[in-house]
């Protein structure tokens, strides 16, 4: 956190800061990639939809990749010139009359879906790329909520099912079976791939390898990323793109919050005025548990895993859900009603998640400028809770 911390105590809670210097480190390292390999790298828009920074990432990266239409809209108007990509596991017709305006790149996740807007697509006067989503039929995800090649997947495209496809107009493959690996995995996928698939990709002008890549991760098996990329340059000159959201903003935010009330049942347990199931999610949905900076200059740290300090205790919010809980965390002292903690980690797949059950204030949104200066992004009020109901 370094020279954040001192605006720690200062800003109201709970709010996310994003911390814009780690996330030109990540933006750096993603850079090298394109530079090294020519593949094109996409933000992937589900993770992290912070447009306040797509200035910066349009500096990068080629473009964005989007779940659905409000995606596509956010990224083709945010971030300027840029390719826009678009994939969602069905389309409707109204969707489909925006999109043929402002993308680049379409995946389609079935025949049908193919066979349904191919004529739209090819009458829209625009250059749009189509392409299909493929279902290797391997991963190498542990947990079923992520695995999209699991047994009864509706996620992509069987080889036996594609090679019943006509697939003139269709420019390139598509794959996404990974979620926060190393290119290991990526490495045995693309050998899978370029086995049961080669007889097509030598038709194909692209292949995009998905997101699910931890490339700015300490450690990242970044020889093996770039083998991968390369096996399908040069085997079918094919344009590889990838599409991270998670490596885009790793580690380059912080949710900042406050003890409320303190209490004990069995254990000790502290009431924060964040919330697991409205501010963070995935905490339960992974579940994970993120580490957590504390104390007065917020330099102590915790995690889930930490056993060796002396105070224990069971965080969670202020809602009325049973479940939601944080983590068990242990500290170095005892916690004050009053007290500050960041949890780490929190840029990606928080803000796009939030929701406001049980009526919770959305937290607010700061950057931590390259100049160490807070800046107030949004903050959110009553009425943004009230325009979500009716």
């Amino acid at each position: 956190m370094q020279n954040l911390n001192k605006y720690v105590h200062k800003v109201q809670t709970p709010c996310y800061v994003v911390d814009e210097t780690k996330l030109t480190h990540n933006l750096e390292i993603l850079k090298g990639v394109r530079e090294r390999t020519g593949a094109k790298i996409l933000l992937a828009q589900k993770a992290f939809s912070m447009f306040a920074t797509y200035d910066l990432i349009g500096q990068y990266l080629d473009g964005t990749t989007s779940s659905g239409l409000y995606e596509a809209k956010l990224g083709h108007e945010k971030m300027g010139n840029r390719e826009v990509h678009v994939y969602a596991p069905a389309f409707s017709m109204q969707d489909m009359d925006e999109l043929v305006h402002i993308c680049d790149h379409m995946v389609f996740n079935s025949v049908n879906q193919w066979q349904k807007f191919r004529e739209k697509v090819a009458n829209a006067n625009r250059n749009i790329s189509c392409g299909i989503r493929i279902n290797p039929e391997y991963a190498e995800v542990e947990t079923d909520l992520y695995n999209p090649c699991i047994t009864g997947s509706r996620l992509g495209v069987r080889l036996e099912d594609i090679n019943q496809m006509d697939l003139n107009g269709i420019s390139g493959l598509h794959f996404h079976t990974m979620c926060e690996q190393d290119a290991d995995v990526l490495w045995r996928t693309v050998q899978i791939v370029d086995q049961k698939f080669g007889h097509i990709l030598k038709k194909m002008k692209w292949i995009n390898f998905g997101g699910g890549h931890h490339i700015t991760k300490k450690g990242y098996q970044m020889e093996l990323l770039e083998k991968s990329i390369a096996l399908f340059q040069n085997k079918y000159g094919l344009q590889v793109y990838l599409e991270p959201g998670e490596a885009v903003a790793l580690d380059a935010g912080y949710l900042v919050t406050e003890v409320l009330e303190i209490g004990t049942n069995g254990i000790p347990f502290a009431i924060l005025d964040t919330s697991a199931a409205c501010h963070m999610p995935d905490v339960i949905e992974m579940p994970y548990h993120p580490g957590i900076l504390y104390g007065a200059d917020m330099q102590n740290y915790t995690n889930a895993e930490n056993d060796t300090d002396a105070f224990l205790y069971r965080l969670g919010g202020p809602t009325c859900l049973a479940g939601d809980i944080i983590g068990d965390y242990r500290f170095s002292s005892q916690l004050e009603v009053g007290n500050r903690m960041a949890f780490c980690d929190m840029a990606i797949y928080t803000m796009v998640k939030n929701n406001t059950f049980n009526g919770m204030p959305l937290p607010a949104i700061y950057l931590f400028t390259r100049d160490e200066k807070l800046k107030l992004i949004r903050k959110f009020s009553y009425e943004d809770f009230k325009m979500r109901l009716s």
